[in-house]
């Protein structure tokens, strides 16, 4: 399909071919007749990508001050190497879009295919053939009559719906609109079907005029005269609201605000205005500033917009969703006018044209920039990416032939990378959910196709190795099929979310007749300073005492990793690695887990914890993982001691061994190094030699264990053991089984 994209690191338009997007659980696909171009937002968006380094960091010093940070941790490669992969990641462009729907998840039961909907939301209603929308960021068109152009302007009018909702504006109040752009225009009719009187003021003289025609009781084109036409509109009291629709760094649109408000009215910032208040005018007058946050409650809220968490009716009248519908039912009655408000109309084949308008201005201005689609366009359903810059072999059956679920930023700016550097890797295809980031990996790492669909990618009869970088809760499945699918196996941690899906795993691996490498990203085990720790412990005789912390730095509590169901929690999806590490320092299994929390405020996810480790040869290991701290300060520190030695690793940059009084400081100034460029050569070379894997599947599954076990702790307030005998007898594998498997031993 076709879909427009931005580069972030020079602003550039393209039309790109990429694949159809995948139909995702709670969502719907639809394909997409009309979609708006706003003006506003997106060109304050395309002004933005199209700045230099310099002119972002100026622009963003909140950035800045992240990447000073990363410098001071993990040095400058791998700071900037950071920063060069968030530029390479093409924005996905659009927000506001209206189609037919082609499919619907199973867990979605009132909507069905055929049903002509309006779309919205960043990254979902985007410009492009197909969409795939969750289903509280869509609404039904309820007339035949609703055209589906009309129809793509719901968001922006969802926005002016929201803000008038803001403003509490009742029948026959006097409401002053400035900025007559597009929200502008739509808020002046909303407020006249809502029975207002309605003043508007905009510098254009031609959307000024247009804001009388379209239901404005006066109008305005300079601030002096406008605040005498609200004077004499309102006998001299002034308005009941203010709602500014304008889009300037500029304050003067809010001090006029407070200049023609009435005695102790409201001010409603609906667009991006700059907000140096003069505290005299809104002191004097008590005047309520509010601030409008885009389409109505359930913006931004993870659990809403993407898991469809509906708000009762009975607490939250209008959600985003109910205003969507509402501004429908108002363009389905005919109260109003949006065909005066396209001004221009590009095909998805003339996109960058739009883009060009937009940004470089036009006479007379720009309003409404529809892109259509044509229906009965040909689709390519699987992209075969040619490539100028250089020619990709076929797969070889000696290589290690590479499918990749998952082109995300960890795998397009750290694990591909790594790949790439080890002998014998042979990229053949790519899948990621968003047709546009699979699109994006494809190219730039030289895949020979790419995808949406993981079946196509496991069923590859090319590939012999699937390397997975999805969300925490598909590595189970998608282990399980890869591996009944006779491939090796790469995932990136966790293993999986619980017992069950670990027992699963293990049953699938051990019934395998090709018992194919199963190799999960414990990445920290092959990085150069602890390997060299590594062989300094082993020097040790007897136990040893291990104390990891780890300054995890604050996530929010609804982003997805902290989501039970999908990213599984810290613990599982982070602790993981460090219960490895220390495993693989103490040389033996653990054996027991204990874990305390930090009393929870409400702030954290019960992402702050100490976990005790007991281990079979008697070591003893701790994790401080600690979401409190403050992210400037170094991420992870691992102590040893034991034999009258002790040693030090300082975030993979600073190894500090000392043995019989002596010290021996390795540093690395530059570049921190984790392990994945070595990891990933100890696998490559494992598939190509036909060994073992660089980590044995028994230390995979009891190392996944404990970390289960710590999340188990943590719940009850009891230390859970680990016993890999027992764990098997409950996934209830067969004596046959186990006969020729290197857990027999265990067993």
């Amino acid at each position: 399909m076709k879909q427009v994209l931005q580069s972030a690191k020079t602003g550039e338009i393209e039309v790109a071919e990429v694949p159809d997007p995948k139909l995702l659980p709670g969502c719907v696909l639809v394909r997409v007749a009309a979609s708006l171009v706003s003006a506003g937002t997106e060109r304050a968006s395309a002004e933005f990508a199209s700045k230099s380094l310099f002119q972002k960091a100026r622009a963003r010093p909140d950035l800045v001050r992240d990447v000073i940070g990363k410098v001071r941790r993990d040095g400058i490669i791998s700071a900037m190497s950071a920063v060069q992969s968030r530029l390479d990641m093409p924005a996905a462009l659009g927000y506001s879009s209206a189609g037919t729907v082609v499919a619907v998840a199973p867990d979605i039961a009132d909507i069905h295919v055929g049903d002509r909907v309006a779309c919205a939301g960043a990254g979902y209603a985007v410009h492009a053939e197909f969409a795939c929308v969750p289903r509280l960021l869509l609404a039904k068109i309820p007339s035949d009559s609703t055209t589906f152009e009309e129809a793509a302007f719901t968001t922006v009018g969802a926005v002016a719906l929201h803000g008038i909702r803001i403003a509490e504006v009742k029948l026959g109040d006097t409401v002053a609109v400035i900025g007559l752009g597009l929200l502008g225009q739509l808020t002046v009719q909303l407020l006249k079907a809502a029975g207002c009187n309605v003043l508007g003021m905009d510098i254009l003289s031609g959307r000024s005029e247009l804001g009388l025609h379209l239901g404005a009781d006066a109008s305005s084109v300079s601030a002096d005269d406008f605040m005498r036409l609200c004077s004499e509109q309102t006998h001299g009291n002034g308005v009941d609201a203010v709602l500014i629709a304008a889009e300037t760094p500029s304050s003067d649109p809010v001090n006029l605000a407070g200049e023609i408000a009435r005695d102790r009215g409201v001010v409603v910032a609906v667009g991006t205005v700059g907000m140096n208040i003069e505290r005299k005018i809104y002191y004097e007058k008590e005047i309520d500033f509010r601030i409008s946050r885009s389409y109505g409650p359930g913006r931004y809220d993870s659990a809403f917009e993407q898991e469809g968490r509906d708000y009762p009716i009975g607490y939250v009248r209008w959600t985003e969703t109910r205003n969507m519908e509402a501004f429908l039912r108002l363009l389905a009655e005919g109260k109003l006018d949006l065909r005066s408000l396209i001004t221009h109309r590009f095909s998805i084949h003339q996109a960058q044209s739009a883009y060009r308008l937009i940004s470089g201005g036009s006479d007379p201005p720009s309003l409404a920039v529809v892109i259509t689609y044509d229906e009965a366009a040909e689709r390519i359903q699987r992209l075969e990416l040619v490539h100028r810059e250089r020619s990709v072999p076929s797969p070889k059956e000696k290589s290690v032939n590479v499918g990749l679920l998952g082109a995300g930023s960890f795998a397009t700016g750290t694990l591909l990378p790594a790949m790439n550097k080890a002998e014998g890797i042979n990229l053949v295809g790519v899948c990621a959910a968003s047709g546009s980031h699979s699109r994006h990996a494809g190219e730039k790492f030289g895949f020979r196709y790419c995808a949406t669909n993981d079946d196509q990618i496991i069923n590859d009869a090319n590939i012999n190795t699937v390397v997975i970088a999805t969300r925490h809760n598909l590595h189970a499945p998608q282990i399980s099929s890869s591996i009944r699918a006779g491939k090796n196996v790469f995932c990136e941690k966790p293993l999986c979310l619980t017992k069950e899906e670990l027992a699963e795993i293990v049953r699938v691996y051990l019934g395998s007749p090709k018992r194919q490498l199963l190799m999960v990203g414990f990445n920290r085990r092959s990085a150069p300073m602890a390997v060299r720790l590594k062989e300094f412990v082993d020097g040790i005789r007897g136990p040893l005492a291990l104390h990891y912390r780890v300054n995890a730095g604050y996530i929010p509590r609804d982003h997805w990793v902290n989501n039970p169901k999908i990213g599984g929690g810290r613990i599982v999806g982070e602790v993981c690695h460090f219960i490895d590490f220390l495993a693989f320092l103490a040389g033996a299994a653990p054996v027991e887990v204990f874990t305390r929390s930090l009393p929870n405020s409400g702030e954290y996810s019960n992402d702050n914890v100490v976990i005790s480790l007991q281990f079979a040869n008697g070591s003893q290991g701790t994790i401080s993982y600690l979401a409190n701290g403050d992210r400037a300060y170094s991420k992870e520190r691992v102590e040893v001691f034991g034999g009258k030695s002790a040693a030090v690793l300082e975030d993979f940059r600073r190894l500090e061994l000392v043995r019989q009084g002596k010290k021996q400081i390795i540093r690395s100034w530059v570049r921190q190094d984790k392990g994945h460029r070595a990891e990933w050569r100890a696998f490559a070379q494992a598939m190509l030699t036909g060994n073992q894997s660089p980590i044995p599947f028994e230390e995979i599954v009891t190392n996944t264990l404990a970390t289960l076990a710590a999340v188990s702790s943590q719940s009850t307030g009891k230390a859970v053991s680990v016993d890999t005998e027992e764990f098997m007898a409950t996934a209830r594998i067969s004596d046959d089984s186990l006969d020729d498997s290197p857990l027999r031993s265990e067993l």
